[in-house]
């Protein structure tokens, strides 16, 4: 670990752990805060800074035909909610993981709850329910529907801070899930401000709350800027910046704006590479990066504040690099990447796959078009008080067929039917899964191959070696080896430090060539080459891999995983390095669409005992 993330990141980590285990963190972190006196709501209500919620400014498309959200509303209120976008599930309290029926106790400190107890199970279904993301089904069924939900909302909300006492229980041991959970109340506040039902003793008790949330946020942030440096970081950055600017009253409110403006510009251009990918190496992640990013920009725009030109740089990077792996059809990306089903701030009915909502909301803030049509993924745009139709666009989109990503290791190729997705990449920052050389794509709005996902983040280590490990992908794999070896919880050791890739393109015929040094806890200078051959508008791919110095008494095993409709239009055939045909076997492999989510699906490898192996991919006549 010293070798691989630094001798302070280390020693940090053994002091945090040290103050953890002795009690000393707990001290930091106190049962109370001194009490806050907020100023009267009407003054609240009538102060220069501004949010861009505004419900007096009706510039939001009223919809009819939502039939979906009128079911979702009614779940919410006989205490069912949506689990990471794909499944409804039971939860009175704020405590009881709704899968395995643990309880969490509300009143032991949070430095004392561990982060993974087996009989607890995964413990971000006790945090999603809290993270308060279901506001936004009642406030735009409030909006589209004409039907008050103040109330509801309101108690929800000071239901949660009466079982939540402060620095107890689960619920305040993420400080991301702190900050979005305020940031979450802060949109839903400025919604109803004006309503009868924000009176001032709630008005108090939510903003005191809020205040005794940042206060921890801003005790840990040091944890999140030295461990963690993702979008935890960002999240929390954001937090606090929201929270200074918005809640001038509170006496810390300026160090927290400052701060928090800092770290969040400090964060942005640190963390989304030059080419425009991001350090998590996931397009889940990425948009996570995205929602905080149209938050942070349209909200200081509109304060005069705006932040520095490098963040805004960072952003128009990043929507070039996502619109390019975009599947045009469907608004999907691949599923590249650790996915947990973050969707922050779902303010349309468009699936959770579906990135056109967040990427058209952050495209109009930034004054760009990416070509989309009309549909439901512009309301998002709209919450954030955006007409489009008034706005002059530029188009960012490029006539170039193939895109090139070194920094974070991705190349894409795209053509009038489909998208070809190669993963190559090597890590300076932590590695997350081993899926290099990881092959997806894409026709007509299908992913005819793909990646198999993320699953859960604390599950059986089978099926952890399965989803985050080199099996899950389209690529090479050596015996039952990884490309990296895997260590504890989200850690790899034996990263890859070589890798190297290109595109390329002459008279329509398309290559893309990839290559790293991996497996290197097995042997020295294992090499896996792997070269991508199409030619546009067919639907037809050479896929070539060779490995060099690999361990002869180890069997080389060529993996895809095909989607459903792909034996019925697709034929895949192999050879060896003497043209000799390679029996494929199709065996029961796993598919996590959505965080939680698996389903069994055929898995297709090809197993030899050599060195090369030949792959024709093509569709049938």
């Amino acid at each position: 670990m010293i070798r691989l993330m630094g001798i302070s990141y280390v020693i940090f980590r053994i002091c945090y752990e040290i103050q953890r285990r002795t009690g000393l963190l707990a001290l930091r972190f106190p049962k109370s805060y001194r009490e806050v006196h907020a100023i009267d709501l009407s003054k609240w209500r009538d102060q220069k800074v501004k949010c861009f919620i505004n419900p007096r400014n009706e510039n939001i498309t009223k919809k009819q035909n939502l039939r979906n959200l009128k079911e979702s509303v009614g779940r919410i209120r006989n205490n069912q909610y949506l689990f990471f976008s794909h499944e409804w599930l039971q939860m009175p309290d704020w405590h009881t993981n709704p899968k395995s029926g643990f309880s969490y106790k509300p009143r032991i400190h949070w430095t004392r709850i561990p982060d993974f107890r087996e009989q607890a199970g995964d413990i971000k279904y006790v945090w999603e329910k809290s993270r308060f993301c279901f506001l936004y089904d009642l406030i735009r069924y409030d909006y589209h529907f004409a039907d008050d939900q103040a109330e509801l909302v309101l108690s929800r909300i000071e239901d949660w801070i009466d079982s939540n006492p402060v620095n107890l229980g689960p619920n305040w041991k993420c400080s991301q899930e702190i900050s979005l959970r305020v940031l979450n109340w802060i949109f839903a506040l400025h919604y109803y401000q004006f309503s009868t039902i924000l009176d001032q003793r709630i008005f108090n008790k939510i903003t005191y709350s809020i205040y005794c949330q940042m206060r921890h946020v801003y005790s840990n942030m040091r944890f999140s800027l030295t461990a963690l440096h993702n979008n935890h970081t960002l999240t929390e950055a954001l937090g606090l910046y929201t929270t200074g600017l918005l809640f001038p009253f509170f006496q810390e409110s300026y160090v927290w704006k400052k701060n928090g403006k800092q770290w969040f510009e400090s964060e942005i251009c640190s963390q989304i590479f030059e080419d425009g990918t991001y350090i998590q190496f996931s397009m889940n992640y990425h948009r996570v990066a995205v929602q905080l990013l149209s938050w942070a920009l349209r909200l200081s725009e509109i304060n005069g504040d705006q932040f520095d030109q490098k963040v805004y740089e960072k952003a128009r990077k990043s929507l070039a690099f996502l619109s390019s792996c975009q599947d045009k059809t469907s608004g999907w990306l691949p599923n590249s990447g650790n996915n947990d089903g973050a969707l922050f701030f779902p303010l349309t009915t468009s699936h959770f796959r579906d990135f056109r909502p967040q990427l058209n909301a952050l495209a109009a803030i930034l004054n760009l078009d990416l070509g989309y049509s009309q549909g439901d993924w512009e309301e998002e745009c709209e919450w954030f008080g955006i007409q489009q139709t008034a706005l002059p666009k530029v188009h960012t989109g490029s006539t170039e067929a193939v895109f090139s990503y070194p920094d974070g290791g991705y190349y894409i190729a795209g053509d009038t039917h489909c998208t070809t997705f190669l993963r190559c990449a090597k890590y300076s920052s932590r590695p997350f899964q081993a899926d290099n050389l990881h092959l997806d794509i894409w026709v007509n709005g299908e992913n005819i191959l793909l990646d198999a996902g993320t699953y859960l983040y604390n599950t059986t280590p089978e099926l952890t070696h399965y989803f985050a490990g080199t099996a899950s992908h389209n690529t090479i794999q050596l015996g039952d080896n990884n490309q990296m070896k895997k260590g504890p919880r989200f850690t790899w050791t034996h990263w890859i430090r070589k890798a190297k890739g290109s595109i390329s393109e002459e008279n329509g015929l398309v290559i893309i060539d990839g290559e790293f040094e991996g497996y290197s806890f097995l042997k020295k200078g294992i090499v896996h080459k792997r070269k991508v051959s199409k030619r546009h508008n067919e639907l037809s791919w050479l896929v070539e891999d060779w490995l060099e110095n690999a361990p002869e008494n180890i069997p080389m095993r060529q993996i895809w995983h095909p989607a459903e409709c792909f034996f019925e239009q697709y034929t895949i055939y192999a050879q060896d390095a003497a043209g000799n045909k390679v029996i494929p076997e199709t065996v029961c492999g796993w598919y996590s669409e959505t965080y939680g989510k698996k389903v069994e699906t055929p898995r297709v490898t090809f197993l030899l005992r050599g060195t090369y192996i030949r792959t024709i991919i093509r569709k049938l006549d």
